[in-house]
């Protein structure tokens, strides 16, 4: 941090703010007094502030999210936006900063310490701060909110006309609720030029992200006492199969599926079976199966021509099996839908980001991609430019004992407030 680093003159403030956030437990469904809380703080910092709620028709239009309405789920599941003026805001820009507030569950006996008690260490490398939230994506929330307030009072300074946005947002584990909806209708009396989403990237700035397609497959089979098996039709060996087969179309991607930003990773497009559930009895052989699959698609791609391709590959596969060819599987998408998304890496948001990691002395300046997916996308889709910056790391995320660097949240706040006032200072 410099000596007129922003975040050192927040830092107090921004503990409080944290530990107050990490201490609700914003599981899916449970955002409502978060948001809530969010709303009254962003008041008292000076915000004027906007709520808006998802309506389930209207997401059922959007491709990420299911057809039917009622299974997706908006009840009491707000979504707040803070704003702060300055200058003629109406002859500069809208930069908007953004986090989600939800969080995945947590497994108590699996944590050191209770989940939602964010717990301070002292360290080597500083101070580290451990709770459900902490680098996915709370303290990124905390980012953004600190960062606006120090960039605003810069521009000010400066004479700089424009606004700044902070959102604290619903329903990003289950596709994006909140910024789906703030990007299709857009809840303010104003439009917006550019985003950034503080998500966990250790620091550097992220222009691409992976998508992903859900799908469940249902497998049957014929039952039979294990002392007779051979009269049953066991669906094990033709899950495997199936397995392999797309174990095959997922390296055949990998090598012909290609992007510069995604040269690095050792799968460049992954596909997990995340549960697998078959048989009934020990003792008779298995007559059904389901699994479910997450298929990554990559920038560039859409989620449909990549899901042909592996309904084409299952097709091959049903046709080689006399059994399954009389009993085809069913593979079905379920849950929400990631599209991949992509900006330009010359964009001037990504500009600014750079520029304000130089003049820090951040490394890691050049545009990477990742492998997960983010809401980003929905706001490149409504055509406004986004991109993925904060303090953190992926690898923390829905994990136990959920760990930030204290030190690399005040350096994403210096680096946001800066980025901010150069992006809104540029032609």
């Amino acid at each position: 941090m410099t000596a007129d680093s922003a975040a050192s003159e927040y830092d107090a403030e921004m503990r409080s703010f944290v530990d107050d956030l990490l201490a609700f437990e914003t599981t899916p469904g449970s955002e409502g007094p978060a948001v809530e809380w969010l709303d009254g703080r962003l008041d008292d910092l000076g915000f004027d502030t906007y709520r808006w709620a998802a309506d389930a028709a209207r997401l059922a239009e959007h491709p990420s999210f299911p057809d039917d309405p009622a299974d997706i789920d908006v009840v009491d599941r707000p979504s707040v936006g803070g704003v702060l003026e300055f200058g003629d805001p109406d002859a500069g820009k809208t930069l908007v900063l953004m986090g989600h507030v939800d969080v995945v569950p947590a497994e108590a006996e699996n944590w050191s310490s209770p989940p939602f008690e964010p717990t301070w260490h002292e360290t080597d490398e500083g101070a580290e701060l451990v709770a459900r939230g902490a680098a996915d994506m709370k303290s990124g929330v905390a980012t953004a909110v600190f960062a606006a307030l120090a960039a605003a009072e810069r521009a000010e300074a400066s004479g700089l006309d424009g606004r700044i946005v902070v959102e604290g947002v619903a329903g990003e584990e289950e596709g994006g609720i909140g910024a789906a909806a703030a990007a299709m209708d857009n809840p303010y009396p104003f439009e917006r030029d550019a985003a950034v989403v503080t998500e966990p990237t250790e620091l550097r700035p992220v222009v691409a992200t992976e998508g992903s397609v859900m799908k469940r497959l249902e497998l049957t089979g014929r039952s039979a006492h294990a002392a007779t098996a051979w009269r049953g039709e066991d669906v094990l060996p033709r899950f495997e199969a199936i397995r392999r087969a797309f174990e095959t179309l997922e390296q055949e991607r990998h090598d012909d599926v290609t992007h510069p930003l995604y040269d690095d990773y050792p799968s460049r497009w992954p596909v997990v079976f995340g549960t697998v559930r078959a048989g009934n009895w020990a003792s008779t052989v298995p007559e059904s199966l389901v699994a479910e699959v997450r298929i990554g698609v990559a920038p560039g791609e859409t989620v449909d021509e990549v899901e042909a391709q592996f309904e084409d590959r299952l097709a091959e596969v049903v046709a080689d099996d006399e059994w399954l060819a009389a009993h085809p599987p069913t593979f079905e998408r379920f849950s929400v839908q990631f599209e991949p998304s992509e900006i330009d890496p010359d964009e001037p948001v990504v500009d600014a980001v750079q520029d304000a990691m130089d003049a820090l002395g951040c490394p890691g300046t050049e545009p990477e991609g990742v492998t997960y997916g983010a809401d980003a996308r929905h706001y490149i889709e409504a055509g406004i430019p986004t991109v993925i910056f904060g303090a953190g790391s992926i690898d923390q995320a829905h994990f136990p004992d959920e760990t930030i660097q204290w030190d690399d949240v005040l350096t994403a706040v210096d680096v946001l407030a800066d980025a901010t006032r150069r992006y809104l200072s540029s032609a």
